[in-house]
């Protein structure tokens, strides 16, 4: 590697600063889940309705997944990022304008939480996008394991700091907090990012041609105003599309029981007060952060040895079945704190697969990464949505033992899906 490509290194900064904005966009649809028990006293909300609120965000995330990958793939993630962290600021601080004792306020709250869906729709179809123009296959494991760390991190690192603001000045100062920080963290993005590396005046001829060299098909064109060619038959036909989306479907059910119900679970179910509650909360999400880079080095290296199926598919498999066997046995703990770190461990187990769900998506679909990836992580946000409701009706009726054991049965699910994975044929060339 030259001395003057040791000088530039922008993709690696922009890839930080995805990390920080996927903290942000996790910051802002976790946030409800820790003032839920305040807002379920001040309107009178209780468990099930306030599993409709959930759910209203990931329906709207959802569904906007396939329009959010085709605006990524067409106007480029500088553009279409920056106008999502806009909309999904401007839906945070509306939660926080709510008067109390307004009437239809579980009906507002979901219309809130739906346009806040929406507008996150775009974060990771655009920031696999970037990935797709900026990153050589080598890179994506790690590159995707960084981006993606986000998650745990903006959800595990803020609750005590939530906890703090809700009862120093009460939970409305949690959605102020997160609509700055996220207003903040966007004007960064949009001074410093471009949406290929041609664009962008701090990269050196030896990082482009070291991207370059990278990729394993054409780099974007440079001119907005040209169009980009999205196989979408290619897509529609791709085999291990369905199988991938009941995979990350899967995923996304298991990755929102602790994002919607772990605090409320270890203050309700495992009797911690609010603080400890807090602490606890904490736990997955650290090793969520943890796993997710872990996970994505581990990608790189596997499949530098022995190929995009075992770096991919096979560490994907492992994993969920690990998760499986955490799942099941930190239901079954009694001790909540024994109970905490090992359901925490099942949280860590899932994210090793996080980024091989993404970095799979542009190892099949290349330039049309933005789409496909958009498809695959509809299904995750769908399946996030049935948990948001169905977790509490499932422990409602048959306890929270029986809970976590779907969520189990779902990861060995999500397994036998990654077997089926190829991502070793690109897109192009499996186009019947």
């Amino acid at each position: 590697m030259t001395k003057e490509a040791a000088h530039s290194r922008v993709r690696y900064f922009l890839a930080f600063w995805l990390f920080i904005l996927s903290g942000v966009a996790f910051l802002d649809r976790t946030n409800i889940s820790i003032t839920g028990l305040q807002i379920s006293r001040e309107y009178g909300i209780g468990n099930q309705q306030l599993g409709w609120i959930f759910s209203a965000f990931l329906i709207g995330y959802a569904g906007f997944q396939v329009p959010a990958g085709w605006l990524a793939a067409r106007f480029g993630p500088r553009r279409v990022l920056t106008l999502g962290v806009l909309s999904w600021c401007a839906a945070t601080a509306f939660t926080a304008l709510l008067p109390t004792g307004i009437g239809q306020a579980i009906l507002l709250l979901i219309i809130v939480r739906l346009a806040l869906g929406a507008g996150e729709s775009v974060i990771y179809p655009a920031a696999n996008q970037f990935v797709a123009r900026w990153v050589p296959l080598e890179e994506r494991g790690v590159i995707n394991g960084l981006i993606l760390a986000g998650v745990g991190a903006g959800s595990g690192l803020t609750p005590p700091l939530l906890t703090w603001l809700i009862t120093s000045y009460g939970w409305r100062a949690a959605f102020w907090f997160s609509a700055v920080v996220g207003l903040a963290v966007c004007m960064v993005w949009w001074q410093t990012s471009r949406d290929t590396p041609e664009e962008h005046p701090a990269v050196s001829p030896a990082e482009l041609r070291e991207i370059h060299e990278g990729l394993t098909y054409p780099p974007a064109s440079q001119s907005p105003s040209e169009a980009p060619v999205i196989s979408w038959r290619a897509i529609l036909h791709r085999r291990d599309l369905a199988v991938l989306m009941v995979g990350y479907f899967s995923f996304g059910y298991i990755a929102w029981i602790f994002f919607s119900w772990y605090f409320l679970y270890m203050a309700q179910v495992r009797g911690l007060d609010l603080k400890s509650s807090a602490n606890y909360a904490m736990l997955p999400f650290l090793s969520m952060t943890f796993c997710c880079l872990a996970g994505g080095v581990l990608s790189d290296e596997l499949t530098h040895r022995f190929g995009l199926r075992v770096g991919r598919c096979w560490l994907a498999a492992a994993s969920q079945v690990l998760t499986a066997l955490f799942l099941f046995l930190g239901a079954q703990v009694h001790n909540p704190a024994l109970a905490g770190v090992t359901l925490a461990g099942g949280a860590g187990a899932l994210y090793i697969s996080q980024s091989s769900f993404w970095s799979v998506s542009v190892d099949i679909a290349g330039p049309s990464t933005g789409v496909f990836s958009s498809m695959v992580n509809m299904g995750g946000q769908i399946g996030g949505a049935a948990t948001a409701s169905l977790t509490p009706w499932i422990a409602q009726r048959y306890g929270w033992n029986t809970s976590f054991a779907v969520a189990a049965a779902l990861a060995i699910l999500s397994a036998l899906c990654w077997l089926t994975v190829h991502p070793e044929t690109p897109l192009e060339s499996n186009t019947v």
